[in-house]
């Protein structure tokens, strides 16, 4: 089984660089720029904010809101890690970003897609990961491999806890199942991001290593 993790905790990222307090400070003041640059460059016309949250478990975590001229006001955020790699590696850092806002604006012109509010319990964690997020996944992956049977289920991880499967059942030799931790989905879930995508490009990476991409 494979446990997909995209995201870190500040400290993961400041063992890896092996920089100071100070240094780290600056990439993070750093990202948060770029970021804004890049999606002043692709929304010149519109009201382009952000902030960076830190997260107890995810460290720094970049939200960014764009208000359209038709008023609509559109939020989502990105995890330190991947802002990292997307601008050391990508070629168009704002194409990648803008396309985050764009998927939320697509069907929703002058509406408001803000971040969704957290839950204030567990039972209201509980209920969105229950009655929103994992059918929303299941349905998602099964649609995105239709001529596959899509195994999807809830299970126990002994290391990252809580976890939710998904696998092709026609793949019997070697690994054949990615795995999230539920807390990763909501975290997805609460920054507008789209919980089933890492799970999908799990899945991917799944068929690929047995050669059928």
């Amino acid at each position: 089984m494979t446990t997909e993790n995209n995201v870190s905790n500040s400290n993961d990222t400041q063992e890896q660089g092996n920089v100071s307090e100070a240094e780290f400070r600056q990439v993070v003041q750093a990202l948060h720029e770029n970021g804004l640059k890049a999606l002043r460059f692709k929304f010149e016309d519109e009201q382009v904010d952000g902030q960076v949250l830190n997260h107890e478990v995810y460290g720094p975590i970049f939200t960014f809101k764009v208000e359209t001229r038709d008023g609509g006001k559109y939020a989502t955020g990105f995890f330190m890690r991947e802002l990292l790699h997307t601008f050391q590696t990508n070629e168009d850092p704002a194409l990648w970003m803008s396309s985050f806002f764009f998927d939320l604006m697509d069907g929703n012109e002058g509406a408001d897609k803000l971040l969704p509010k957290p839950p204030q319990s567990e039972d209201e964690a509980k209920a969105l990961i229950d009655n929103v997020i994992v059918p929303y996944c299941a349905q998602t992956v099964r649609n995105e491999f239709p001529n596959e049977q899509v195994y999807v289920d809830l299970d126990l991880h002994e290391e990252h806890g809580p976890v939710l499967e998904a696998g092709f059942t026609s793949i019997t030799d070697g690994n054949n199942i990615c795995a999230l931790p539920l807390h990763v989905l909501i975290a997805h879930f609460l920054l507008n991001r789209d919980p089933a995508d890492p799970i999908v490009q799990g899945l991917y990476r799944i068929r690929e290593e047995h050669g059928l991409e």
